[in-house]
Formats: C-alpha cells, structure tokens, sequence
C-alpha cells in the first residue's frame, strides 16, 4: 500500500495544488471522488489491466465513462496518468487529495484499526489526545482488523502509533533477531 500512495502523492499535490489556485478544491474534491469510484470498480480494473489496450484507448475508454462528470482538465489527468499507467492508483490520488484537502481546513483525518470494535467513550478519548498532540481537529473513523489479535493502530496523516498486540511480538522478534 505504501507504494500506492508513494505514486500517488505527486498527482494529488498537483491536483490540489492547481484546486487551490483556482478555488476549486470542492469541484476537484468530487470529481475525484467519481473518477475514484470509476478506477475502483472490478470491471474496470479487468479492462485496464488488459495490455492490448493502449494507454490512449485506455484514457478514451475513461474519459467516455466519466462521461459529463469530468472537465477538461480532469480529462487532461486522467490522459496523463494512463499514459504513465497510473489509473489503477486514482483512488489513492484521491484520498490523499481529501487529506490535503482535510489539513487545509484545520482538520487532520484519523483512523482507528484495532482488532475489536472501539467504543465511543474510547473514541473520543482518542480524538481529543490526537487534537492535543496535533493541535488540529480530529475527524475519526475506526475499522476492525482480526490479524490485530489486541490493542489497536492509529493513523493520522503520516503519523502512525502502533500499540496492536502484533506490532508489539513483531518489535520483540526483531529485537530477538540482532
């Protein structure tokens, strides 16, 4: 996922960058999210992952998809990014593009991935520990993740705090190992 988003970054900071200058980060904001949804789709995934498809067929193919949805200079990305075969990576361009977009605002996105269900008093201890320490306004979401086994990780930005249980034996196995 790291490399996802490490290919992603550049085109979400041009894209937002461009969205600041024209005071369009709301527009830019869903019309990525569109072209997101397109490039996440299954199907889509199965044409674009065709190499018979030229990237010029591929970025007409998108284009017309998107149909009325996308202006000019969404076409012109997404004709850029088929031609460096970044299509597949638009839904990562655009959750960078909202977290740009987030932190522009005053507010930091963060996320809760604990292997049981957090409970809102938790929640919210969290938030305000994060709004402290990031001296920003928090939005939180949580999501299970069973491979946890315990505790939880919390992502906010390029901040991460691993306190799973996982995290926890992987630092004990490496440390073990030198």
């Amino acid at each position: 996922m790291s490399e996802l988003v490490t290919t992603a970054r550049p085109y979400a900071r041009a894209v937002f960058e461009l969205a600041e200058k024209d005071d369009s980060v709301k527009y830019w904001s869903e019309q990525l999210g569109f072209m997101s949804a397109i490039a996440a789709d299954p199907d889509m995934q199965a044409v674009l992952d065709n190499p018979k498809l030229s990237w010029q067929q591929a970025a007409d193919l998108f284009i017309q998809v998107c149909g009325e949805e996308v202006d000019d200079q969404g076409s012109n990305l997404i004709k850029l990014m088929a031609e460096n075969g970044r299509l597949p990576v638009l839904p990562e361009v655009f959750a960078l593009f909202e977290q740009m977009r987030s932190a522009g605002e005053g507010v930091v996105e963060a996320e809760i991935i604990s292997a049981y269900k957090v409970r809102k008093n938790q929640e919210a201890a969290i938030a305000k520990a994060l709004m402290k320490r990031l001296g920003k306004s928090v939005k939180l979401t949580s999501r299970i993740d069973k491979s946890l086994m315990g505790g939880a990780i919390i992502r906010a930005g390029d901040l991460v705090i691993d306190g799973s249980l996982k995290g926890q034996l992987d630092k004990i196995s490496g440390a073990l190992s030198r």
